[in-house]
């Protein structure tokens, strides 16, 4: 995450204990918040303390997060702490909200016990139901438990997802295929429910930005091409023109995402581009994605929002991909494919990923040919219709299976015929976005955060998913 997210750190005590106690705990827990990479915002100028202690705190507590734009909140429970500020505070901020209490010690030889962190939680808890928050939790575990550190890197990365969902802006380039009804998007839905928001480019409008680069921007042309022409082999990338002309479209794309503020693409892939540019756009995909920005092949709209969700969830890159076929002999096992837009950054073979003519016996270049790595692999999916919208989730694993043109890797999971009838059932269709890692239950997790967004769990089930968020 490279600091881009910031967490408030807001520590709470109760008077009635130990404020020694407290203050120790404050200072171990901010010791192993050191190690994961986000931004922390204190609360050491509220008061001699750093602590919510009083009503008196809490106007100054949220002007402070208010004004850093945090994009979480963490309340560690120092000792019973303070439920009705912590509730005050976690209300106003509107933000993913961590609770959390290290493990009491035992009463002293006097019998008293100092801390009573684990009670706290319960009321704090509470608390947050009674103002509608919605909010995460770590178990009761010392702060140099590895289970406290992972907690808190979870979170991290479910309240990536949920900053993710709230910015994501839709740079979307042509209208889709004619006959790919599967794609469609609400719009105007996306935007009331999850402030999704669209800004549509014509591909004549992508070609005269091209022509535009060509014309006044020779020497940034002439990096990308040679950047193709190092990093790639094949047709596409030995040959002038065409490579010239993807180094063209991937700085067009990136001056029309730049000027509309979009956090991802869709594109309108084929086929008018190929009859007016005679160039497939998969390789510039391919390259975007290495650098973080989605682009979704066949205009898919909900595509370029699952390669955000996941993307955020992961930490890292992401590939979109169709659920192709199954393997031969496989019962289990189904082809992630696509024409050339997945990442080299997971090639199997980096040093040998090529820039082809079509798939399908086409002349024009611009598909991508490797078969990605062996590996854990999240895939997810957000879609609806009829006014529901739900992000199918589930793992599996990159596995060896026969060779395929284009970019591919074929996915085990355990049970494959219930994968196919979910998503077959919808409101799903054949694209779904992935990513390296084992992903599922932060998506599970950001769900929660998202009104109008059910997670809708496969591989792991959500009993499974339950026992990872609270280990």
């Amino acid at each position: 995450m490279a600091k881009t997210l910031t967490v408030g750190y807001v520590p709470t005590r109760r008077s009635n204990f130990s404020v020694f106690e407290a203050l120790r705990y404050k200072k171990r827990i901010a010791e192993q918040l050191n190690r994961i990479p986000v931004r922390i915002v204190d609360i050491e100028d509220i008061n001699e303390e750093g602590l919510l202690l009083t009503q008196e705190d809490v106007p100054k507590v949220i002007e402070k997060m208010k004004r850093n734009q945090v994009d979480a909140l963490f309340f560690p429970h120092c000792n019973f702490g303070c439920e009705g500020a912590v509730g005050q505070v976690a209300k106003a901020l509107s933000v993913p909200v961590l609770l959390y209490g290290p493990r009491d010690d035992a009463p002293d030889e006097t019998g008293m016990r100092s801390r009573d962190s684990q009670c706290g939680l319960f009321a704090s808890g509470k608390v947050m139901r009674r103002h509608n928050v919605t909010f995460s939790y770590i178990i009761n575990v010392a702060p140099e438990d590895e289970r406290f550190l992972r907690g808190f890197e979870r979170f991290t990365r479910v309240a990536a997802v949920v900053k993710a969902m709230r910015n994501i802006r839709v740079l979307q380039i042509g209208p889709r295929p004619g006959d790919f009804l599967s794609v469609m998007a609400n719009e105007s839905e996306l935007m009331e429910k999850f402030g999704i928001q669209v800004f549509p480019i014509t591909l004549t409008e992508l070609e005269m930005e091209m022509e535009r680069i060509r014309r006044e921007e020779p020497e940034a042309l002439l990096e990308v091409s040679r950047f193709i022409e190092t990093r790639y082999k094949g047709a596409g990338a030995e040959r002038k023109e065409p490579r010239e002309t993807l180094a063209a479209m991937k700085l067009a794309v990136g001056h029309f995402a730049e000027a509309f503020r979009c956090s991802c693409a869709c594109i309108q892939c084929w086929s008018a581009m190929q009859e007016s540019m005679e160039i497939y756009p998969c390789a510039v995909n391919s390259m975007l994605a290495d650098e973080g920005f989605p682009v979704a092949c066949e205009t898919d709209i909900c595509g370029a929002v699952s390669a955000m969700l996941i993307q955020a969830a992961s930490g890292t890159s992401h590939f979109l991909a169709d659920l192709t076929v199954r393997h031969p002999e496989k019962e289990n096992v189904e082809l992630l494919w696509h024409c050339g837009a997945f990442p080299s950054v997971f090639a199997r073979d980096r040093e040998n990923c090529r820039i082809t003519e079509a798939w399908d016996g086409n002349p024009q270049c611009g598909n991508c040919a490797w078969e990605l790595k062996k590996g854990d692999i999240t895939v997810c999916r957000f879609d609806g219709d009829h006014g529901e919208y739900s992000l199918f989730l589930g793992e599996g694993k990159g596995v060896d299976g026969p060779y395929c043109r284009g970019t591919y890797v074929w996915f085990e999971v355990q049970d494959w015929p219930a994968w196919e009838y979910r998503l077959v059932q919808g409101p799903y269709i054949h694209h779904v976005a992935g990513t390296y890692g084992k992903a599922a239950d932060i998506l599970y997790e950001a769900c929660r955060y998202i009104p109008g967004l059910r997670a809708d769990p496969m591989e792991p089930g959500e009993e499974e998913l339950l026992f990872r968020l609270r280990s």
